[in-house]
């Protein structure tokens, strides 16, 4: 079993030096997230065991059946649209939550935070392609009263930005969704250069050659990596 994952690890890895290289980037910018959602604990470990240390996860029940949190090596995020009344527990299990859209849920975050003496990665996440099924800030006025604010939250630590490309097979809307991010990133430094804007996530198993061509510094990869979900 393991070295199926190996080597889909490997092409995975490859296809993104060769994604970076062709619009003249370096590959080791872009991180890999493995997405391990429906995927077997046993699954994640194999991967582990290949190198790959960063994993995402989209629900919080799944999350606590399948992770011990005092025994594992590797680093979680939560990727999934967070509810407030599981802000709690998704603190106590992870080490970042990549879905952040509003200012009520990133206090939550930042309360839980402190209550477990910990202070805890974000990523502010924007819908790009206006798509009403997806979560995220749908406006830059909103956006930007957001970054006014969140910077004063303690127990939080503002990382980046987060997109889910459209799902349109239309290339040229994924590349516009993209860049939407990208320009964002670029005036968000510029309005506060006290924050973080790092990580842009963008990029799934169907789209991420044309994220990282568009500046995309962490891709969330499942399919590509696991197989189809179980």
């Amino acid at each position: 079993m393991n070295s199926s994952y190996a080597s889909n690890l490997s092409y995975v890895k490859q296809l993104i030096a060769r994604a970076a290289e062709s619009c003249g980037r370096n590959g080791d910018e872009i991180t890999l997230m493995a997405v391990s959602k429906t995927h077997s604990i046993e699954a994640i470990n194999a991967m582990a065991g290949c190198g790959q240390m960063l994993f995402g996860e989209n629900r919080i029940q799944e999350i606590e059946k399948k992770f011990d949190t005092d025994s594992r090596s590797f680093s979680l995020h939560m990727i999934g649209h967070l509810q407030s009344n599981k802000v709690k527990k998704a603190v106590a299990l992870v080490d970042s939550i990549d879905s952040v859209d509003s200012l009520k849920l990133a206090r939550l975050i930042g309360k839980a935070a402190l209550h477990n003496g910990k202070t805890i990665d974000i990523l502010i996440e924007y819908n790009t392609s206006k798509e009403e099924s997806k979560s995220g800030f749908l406006n830059e006025d909103e956006y930007y009263s957001f970054l006014d604010e969140v910077g004063s939250i303690e127990g939080i630590r503002v990382k980046g930005l987060m997109t889910i490309g459209p799902l349109s097979p239309d290339e040229k809307a994924t590349h516009e969704a993209f860049a939407t991010l990208y320009r964002l990133q670029q005036r968000s430094i510029q309005r506060h250069p006290e924050l973080d804007f790092g990580v842009l996530s963008m990029g799934m198993s169907q789209d991420f050659v044309i994220a990282i061509q568009e500046g995309s510094t962490m891709v969330r990869i499942g399919t590509a990596l696991f197989g189809k979900r179980e």
